[in-house]
């Protein structure tokens, strides 16, 4: 699901960057049918400098502009997904529960989904209201977009050729653990410049619960934070989605590679005959390219929920104890560290709280604050 803030685009952008190399055909040339070999993928400095590429000089700052124009579309889009979602972290349930019957016949009761949610915030706070704390929001994925883009001009990507034969493991592995840790530079870096953003936009939502008119733009919410809580108030938060980004990034990226290594077979074909043709050489690798395509999505999403208490617990802490309803008690107790945090969900049965927004059951651990 949309994970808060800048966490669900920042993963999937990073898990989109090697899905897209993946899906990329390697440029024509005669393979050996049993054993073949692709050539070296062009690397982002040599498209760079192509007459006329996505990445020349001249349209760099066209392209780059063009893919904040669509981040931010795409977030304002997302952004009453995104802001039920929190509530329901938080443990905002203004709606009873209802009864109801599972697949087996048995009564359980459910809690209201994302569209029943999403009418009760439209109904106190007009349509509008569905888009509070957008713009820290769209300022905070704006920053982390150029900031990656930047790292990218600065540590430019090294060369590296696309191996998928079995027989050149090694050198396989080498290949995705270099890209990962690039991966991971990036994430990192974009992560905390943009968070302090991220921790705004969070506070601006959760004054939903309690009517607060705390935090209301982002230079004044900048003020209160420093005034109150000191430079590491822009960073409470910080370290659970930084090791979420991390576990994501290597989970997401070994398991698609062991998997396409020894589960892919490169040798399948579209011909007929399983082994191309002299005209089209290429077409030997399509079907494989696909299979990793689709598996690189798959294992994003596998891990993307294993990962999710990273993110729950990284946007608790955030709103947590900063003098607005929904992080003092009964919603939350303070805690006194992430891992405090951490324990106490765990305990509770909560590490999961807000995964689901569509079937949403009350669990015998429940902590939800009821109105």
């Amino acid at each position: 699901m949309a994970g808060a803030g800048a966490g669900a685009g920042a993963r999937g952008g990073a898990a989109a960057g090697v899905e897209a190399r993946a899906r990329d055909p390697p440029p024509a040339h005669r393979a050996h049918p049993r054993h073949p070999r692709p050539a070296a993928q062009p690397s982002a400095r040599r498209m760079d400098g192509a007459s006329g590429g996505l990445g020349s000089g001249d349209n760099a700052p066209t392209t780059e502009a063009l893919f904040v124009a669509l981040g931010a579309g795409v977030t304002a889009l997302s952004h009453p997904l995104l802001y039920v979602k929190l509530l329901i972290q938080v443990g905002h349930e203004p709606m009873p529960p209802t009864l109801g019957t599972n697949v087996l016949g048995r009564k359980v009761l459910y809690l209201p989904s994302f569209f029943t949610y999403a009418k009760y915030i439209v109904q106190v706070d007009g349509k509008i209201g569905l888009f509070r704390g957008l713009s820290p929001r769209l300022m905070s994925n704006a920053l982390s977009t150029v900031t990656r883009g930047s790292m990218k001009k600065v540590f430019p990507p090294d060369e590296i050729e696309q191996v998928s034969n079995k027989d050149d493991m090694k050198t396989s592995l080498k290949k995705v653990v270099k890209e990962t840790s690039y991966e991971m530079m990036m994430q990192c870096v974009s992560r905390m410049l943009a968070h302090p953003l991220h921790v705004i936009s969070m506070r601006c939502m959760v004054q939903f619960v309690g009517r607060e008119a705390k935090y209301s733009g982002v230079l004044s919410s900048i003020g209160k934070i420093f005034k109150e809580e000191g430079l590491l108030g822009f960073f409470v938060g910080l370290i659970p989605h930084l090791l979420g980004d991390v576990v994501f990034l290597w989970g997401c990226n070994l398991l698609a590679h062991f998997i396409n290594a020894y589960l892919v077979d490169d040798s399948v074909s579209d011909t007929p005959g399983g082994l191309g043709n002299d005209q089209n050489p290429g077409s030997q690798f399509s079907q494989a390219l696909a299979i990793r395509s689709y598996t690189k999505f798959v294992m994003g999403i596998a891990v993307s929920m294993l990962t999710y208490p990273f993110l729950l617990v990284g946007d608790l802490m955030a709103v947590n104890n900063c003098g607005l309803q929904a992080g003092l008690p009964p919603y939350s107790p303070v805690f006194k560290s992430w891992i405090h945090c951490w324990k106490y969900l765990s305990v509770q049965g909560q590490l999961f709280r807000g995964s689901s927004l569509l079937f949403r059951r009350v669990s015998s651990g429940s902590c939800f604050a009821l109105e």
